[in-house]
C-alpha cells in the first residue's frame, strides 16, 4: 500500500501538456491521475516537486533533500530528457548521479519507480536522439535492476509513438497520453483502477503540403521560442514553483469524473 507519495522532476511529471486550468499550475498530468486511484486509500498524501524545464543535476540538487524529508514511501523520478536534447551531453556522468540519488532513496525505505525514455522513431524531431535515448534507457534498466526499483519501459509502450498522444509543441504528451502513463503506473504498483485508454482509431494520412504546412507552424510556434530561450539562456521553468510541495491529502473526484465521461 503506498500512504506516502512523493514525485520529482521535470515537465514530464509535472504534468505540461495535460493542460487543465482548475489544477495548480494549470497542468494535471499522469502523477495527479495516478494519485487521485490512490487516494481512495485512507490516509493516502501526495506530493509533486517536479518542474518543467529543469536538467536532470537541477532536479537532483533541488528536489531530492525535499523529498527525503517528506519519508516517503513511494518516490518516482523521472529526468534526463532535457539534457539529452542538448548539443553535448555525457550520459555516463548523468546517470552515475541518477544512481546514487536512487541509493539515497532505497537506503531511506522508499520504493522507487524509475523510467525509460519514450523511442522517438516515428517522429523526425526525436528519430536523431534515438541513439542517445537508447543508451539512457540502458543505464535506467541496470539501475533498477541493482537496487529494485519498479521500471515504467516507455520505449516499449508503442501507443506513445502515435503524435496524437502528444501536445502540439511535440515534445509533452497531451491528455491522452498522460492518462498511459497513469495506467502503466498503476499496473506497475499492482494497483487497480477503472482508468480506460482513448481509443484513437486508424492515423489519419496528411499530404506532403499538409505535413510540411504542419512543420512550418510547429516551428513558427513552438521550435522558435524554445530555441530563443535557449540562447537567453532561459527555462520554461524559472517562473515556475513545485505544483504540490506539500505531502497532503489530495482529491482529484471532479477530475476522475471527467475522465470517466470521455471514455464513453
Amino acid at each position: 500500500m503506498t500512504n506516502r507519495l512523493v514525485c520529482i522532476g521535470d515537465s514530464f511529471t509535472e504534468g505540461v501538456g495535460d493542460d487543465d486550468p482548475s489544477a495548480p499550475n494549470g497542468v494535471r498530468g499522469w502523477a495527479d491521475r495516478a494519485a487521485a486511484v490512490l487516494a481512495r486509500e485512507p490516509g493516502f498524501r501526495y506530493a509533486n516537486l517536479a518542474v518543467r524545464g529543469k536538467l536532470l543535476p537541477q532536479v537532483l540538487n533541488e528536489q531530492v533533500e525535499p523529498a527525503l524529508a517528506m519519508k516517503p514511501d513511494l518516490v518516482t523520478i523521472y529526468a534526463g530528457g532535457n539534457d539529452l536534447m542538448r548539443p553535448r551531453v555525457d550520459i555516463d556522468a548523468l546517470t552515475d548521479s541518477y544512481e546514487r540519488a536512487i541509493a539515497r532513496f532505497r537506503a531511506a525505505g522508499a520504493q522507487v519507480l524509475l523510467f525509460t525514455g519514450v523511442d522517438g522513431v516515428e517522429d523526425a524531431l526525436f528519430r536523431h536522439m534515438r541513439g542517445r535515448v537508447a543508451i539512457y534507457n540502458e543505464h535506467v534498466r541496470g539501475i533498477a535492476a541493482r537496487h529494485e526499483t519498479l521500471l515504467v519501459d516507455m520505449w516499449s509502450m508503442r501507443q506513445l509513438r502515435d503524435r496524437r498522444m502528444w501536445a502540439p509543441d511535440r515534445l509533452h504528451l497531451n491528455a491522452s497520453g498522460h492518462t498511459e502513463i497513469a495506467i502503466a503506473v498503476l499496473a506497475a504498483l499492482g494497483v487497480p483502477h477503472d482508468l480506460a485508454p482513448v481509443v484513437l482509431g486508424s492515423r489519419p494520412r496528411l499530404s506532403v503540403r499538409e505535413q510540411r504546412a504542419a512543420n512550418l507552424r510547429w516551428g513558427r510556434e513552438h521550435a522558435l521560442p524554445w530555441v530563443g530561450r535557449r540562447l537567453r539562456g532561459e527555462s520554461s521553468g524559472d517562473t515556475i514553483s513545485p505544483k504540490r510541495p506539500e505531502l497532503e491529502p489530495f482529491d482529484d473526484s471532479q477530475g476522475l469524473t471527467a475522465d470517466r465521461s470521455a471514455s464513453r
